[in-house]
């Protein structure tokens, strides 16, 4: 059996050297990319041959790729790199990697074509300039056979070394058993829906409830699915740590088994979670783990992966014994990873390091998304991108003189726009052209400065860059998916005749963008135990048309759950203070009657606090604890510690936040909970202005409940099925609102529910 890999894999694995160096430069997009090597092939002779396929091996190790170009007059082969600014910004440990490329596939070409010498070129071709910079070199034919081979020799062990444990681990996945021996109620018929997603490479939309075991009833399909689908690696993205620690758990239980498959598992962390010198930058002439990362990373790679389970101890242990960098290390073992665990914004985000890293690759991937309704807003974020004037202020008073001009001109049609606005809040049609304009010239002349000049990671001329930047694309991307607004400061500037504004390119549907994750992906699994409407998730997310969607049955049982419709109170904004007093008599009332642990959900953490307040007044002798503002991790623990079997009393908290999912309180730590909202997103201009976006998308019958009803409903649940966990949980769930006595609000209760 062969083991094959792209070229540039090869010398990435082979060459690289010296210094981890990450200072901001500015790179040409893929498309300026393409534009470049089109032009600078597009200027040689009429017999010169473009993306030329060219293969070998070396024992039993296949090196393939695509050389970007070969002049058969000059007896010339070129590998065409393009750039912006100055060529010295180009890293040496990039060069190296570079000039390795042009010689492998010199090799190549002369093994293919019988030469016996080559000229072999790396093109610096400067995007904005379209100036070209040719590094020739002449090598005969036995030369660059001679560095192949060194080359292949050296990935060869390391190769010889993965290619036995794919082996081993695909054939453990052939024998692999259920860890548990038999499937929870449900959990069979979830792991048949993902095991036939994965063999015919399509999307699945699954609903399954809190209780059947959802993490190894997706994964445990997968790993299965694997050996005769060819998969490289699985990916499983969660919204919080919880999820992700779940999918860790479950992982740590497959490689337990007798027959272990020796899963090599990748918990991805945050950089700000694992930087050991956050005060230094990212190069070698400031931080000691950037310092020689290149050199010392194969011992701390190698180091690495003899264990399986891969999270932030083992990784940064084994960073701090060989002195490198650990975040960077575990980038650097993903590509050596069976299952990636990570947050979503790591295959979905503009800039996502696992959909970039397939790309590359060209991984056979599956990807699991738990609680799938996260996604619609978490995507909605990762695509929007707000431009703040105040921002712009600093970074013309840090701007060297040769970028005054442009971020005044800037400024001058900012202000242009923010006399004309009559409202604090306006949405337009369009990004207004010449303020676009003169974004993309701040942009463009900014772009070519740091090509000279690379400023400091603190610059605020380079964090405001890096946000015009990303608000430009999507405003040239703009369309009935997303809207563009502009917020006025309530604060004027002193200075200024008008107050800051800040603008946005607003995502509201964030399909288009998510298509081309799924098309990249051999399969995809999104999963949750509320993700229902489809039809609205299909439509936001972007799902392709013919992707099935399952309805796992919950395995409780009506008797479990009390679920009582409190219609005689309104929680509507203009009724709070009349509903203060019958919520908290009701949960005193409902308290008295079976002591133990609830949890109280409001709106907001105003309405909390006044809740809260006339609970302490009214009905002091029952024990009471908040959720509070911006709450931190230490105090997260805290508030969820005082819920033990033993315990009693009611923790309050707001509906959406860290409480409401995502949170297991099986037997006696949580007999009950009390929902005093419908959870709707605020009426405001903003959602006005998206549930009309979604009207001229989906009709007017649809945009209310796609930009209210539905989100809204989808945090109640979330949140009541914080109750029932077990088979042998037994609560109390109180809704409290008068519109609860809907039939459209009832229709989007769990089936299993009976509602009183």
């Amino acid at each position: 059996m062969s083991y094959a890999v792209a070229v540039r894999a090869l010398c990435e694995f082979t060459a690289r050297a010296g210094d981890l160096d990450l200072r901001f430069t500015p790179a040409p997009t893929g498309l300026e990319g393409m534009a470049g090597h089109s032009v600078a092939t597009g200027r040689r002779g009429p017999g010169y041959e473009t993306e030329v396929p060219l293969s070998g091996s070396f024992e039993n190790l296949l090196v393939r790729g695509r050389a970007d170009g070969y002049d058969p007059a000059a007896n010339q082969l070129e590998e065409v790199k393009t750039y912006r600014g100055q060529l010295d910004s180009v890293r040496e440990n990039h060069r190296v990697v570079h000039r390795a490329q042009a010689r492998v596939y010199g090799h190549l070409l002369c093994q293919s074509r019988g030469l016996e010498r080559l000229r072999v070129a790396v093109v610096y071709f400067n995007v904005a300039t379209e100036e070209e910079t040719v590094l020739a070199e002449t090598h005969e034919a036995a030369d660059l056979a001679a560095f192949f081979q060194e080359q292949c020799g050296r990935f060869l062990a390391w190769a010889k070394t993965e290619l036995a444990h794919r082996q081993a681990r695909d054939e453990a996945l052939d024998k692999l058993a259920f860890p548990h021996g038999e499937f929870r109620a449900g959990q069979r018929e979830l792991a048949v829906a993902v095991y036939r997603a994965a063999r015919d490479g399509r999307c699945l939309m699954a609903q399954a409830p809190t209780g059947i075991g959802k993490t190894l009833g997706t994964i445990f399909p997968l790993l299965k699915a694997s050996p005769g689908t060819g998969l490289d690696k699985i990916f499983f993205l969660a919204a919080k740590g919880s999820g992700r620690g779940l999918a860790v758990q479950a992982l740590d239980t497959v490689n337990a088994q007798p027959a272990a498959p020796g899963l090599r598992v990748l918990d991805l962390q945050a950089r700000d979670k694992t930087c050991e010198h956050p005060d230094l930058a990212c190069h070698g002439d400031s931080c000691p783990l950037a310092r020689g990362f290149y050199d010392r990373l194969p011992q701390a790679r190698a180091a690495a992966l003899e264990h399986t389970r891969l999270d932030a101890p083992t990784v940064r242990a084994t960073a701090r014994e060989h002195q490198v960098c650990p975040y960077y290390l575990s980038q650097e073992l993903i590509r050596w990873s069976d299952v990636v665990v990570g947050d979503y914004n790591y295959y979905y985000d503009s800039t996502a390091m696992l959909y970039a890293l397939t790309q590359a690759h060209q991984w056979k991937v599956a990807v699991l998304v738990d609680e799938a309704h996260n996604l619609v807003d978490r995507a909605r974020r990762m695509y929007t991108g707000e431009l703040d004037q105040n921002g712009l202020t600093a970074a013309r008073h840090a701007a060297p003189k040769a970028l005054k001009k442009p971020l005044d001109g800037l400024h001058r049609s900012w202000n242009a726009l923010n006399k004309k606005q009559a409202e604090r809040y306006q949405a337009y049609e369009a990004a207004p052209a010449g303020v676009l304009a003169a974004v993309q010239k701040a942009v463009a002349v900014i772009n070519e400065y740091m090509g000279q000049s690379p400023l400091p990671q603190d610059d605020p001329l380079l964090g405001f860059y890096f946000e015009a930047l990303h608000f430009m694309r999507l405003a040239e991307q703009f369309g009935s998916h997303a809207l563009f607004d502009a917020t006025l400061s309530d604060a004027g500037v002193a200075s200024a005749k008008t107050p800051p504004s800040t603008l946005c390119v607003r995502n509201v549907i964030p399909a288009p963008y998510l298509a081309a994750r799924y098309a990249a992906a051999h399969a995809t699994v999104l999963f949750s135990g509320t993700l229902s409407p489809q039809q609205f998730y299909r439509d936001t997310l972007g799902l392709p048309k013919d992707a099935p969607w399952i309805d796992v049955a919950a395995p409780f049982q009506a008797e479990q759950l009390a679920v009582r419709v409190v219609g005689n109170v309104s929680t509507r904004y203009r009724d709070r203070e009349r509903s203060l007093a019958p919520i908290v008599d009701l949960i005193a009332r409902q308290y008295a009657e079976r002591p133990g642990n609830y949890l109280g959900f409001l709106s907001s953490f105003d309405y909390l606090q006044r809740v809260a307040d006339l609970m302490r007044q009214r009905h002091p002798q029952v024990p009471i604890w908040l959720q509070t503002p911006r709450m931190d991790e230490p105090g997260r623990a805290a508030f969820l510690a005082r819920f033990t079997e033993a315990g009693q009393g009611v923790g309050f908290a707001v509906l959406g936040g860290a409480f409401s999912e995502g949170v297991d309180l099986p037997g006696k730590r949580l007999i009950g909970a009390f929902i005093a909202t419908l959870g709707l997103p605020q009426v405001n201009p903003v959602n006005e202005n998206m549930k009309r976006a979604m009207d001229q998308r989906y009709g007017e019958e649809n945009g209310y409940d796609y930009t209210y009803l539905y989100p809204g409903m989808q945090k109640v649940v979330q949140a009541a099925g914080r109750v029932i966990r077990t088979e042998q949980d037994v609560g109390t769930v109180h809704l409290i609102d008068d519109r609860y006595r809907r039939a459209k609000v009832r229709g989007l209760l769990p089936g299993w529910w009976r509602v009183d």
